[in-house]
């Protein structure tokens, strides 16, 4: 089984930073895409941000200069280091991999529960 779990939510005050952390445990032979995604109140899931395995990155523009995605390949972990945070930012983030779990599997598309992130005005 593959697992995704993320931690580092919480509530801030606008202009605060916070880390996600976003771990995959289990049995996999590789992991490629690693991203980040928001769900808000009312609203669809959208994009934040993803970090492919070679570490190219791609952010949405509502995040560009204030975000910023990393990973550790040897951890099978992704961050996002998220600054400067606006009201607008408060949304549950859910992280999700990419993975194989053995040579003879496809890739398929794992997801977390989401950790809740909220900034106060």
């Amino acid at each position: 089984q593959v697992q995704v779990v993320e931690s580092g939510g919480g509530f801030v005050q606008a202009g605060e930073s916070l880390r996600l952390s976003c771990a995959v445990s289990g049995s996999t032979f590789s992991i490629g895409d690693m991203g980040w995604y928001r769900q808000a109140p009312g609203k669809q899931r959208e994009l934040v941000a993803v970090i492919s395995s070679d570490s190219t990155t791609n952010y949405a523009d509502s995040v560009k200069g204030r975000f910023t995605i990393s990973r550790d390949n040897a951890k099978n972990t992704v961050y996002l280091q998220m600054n400067s945070l606006k009201p607008e930012d408060t949304a549950v983030y859910y992280c999700n991999a990419a993975a194989r779990r053995t040579v003879l599997h496809s890739t398929a598309l794992y997801w977390g529960q989401g950790t809740q992130v909220t900034v106060s005005s």
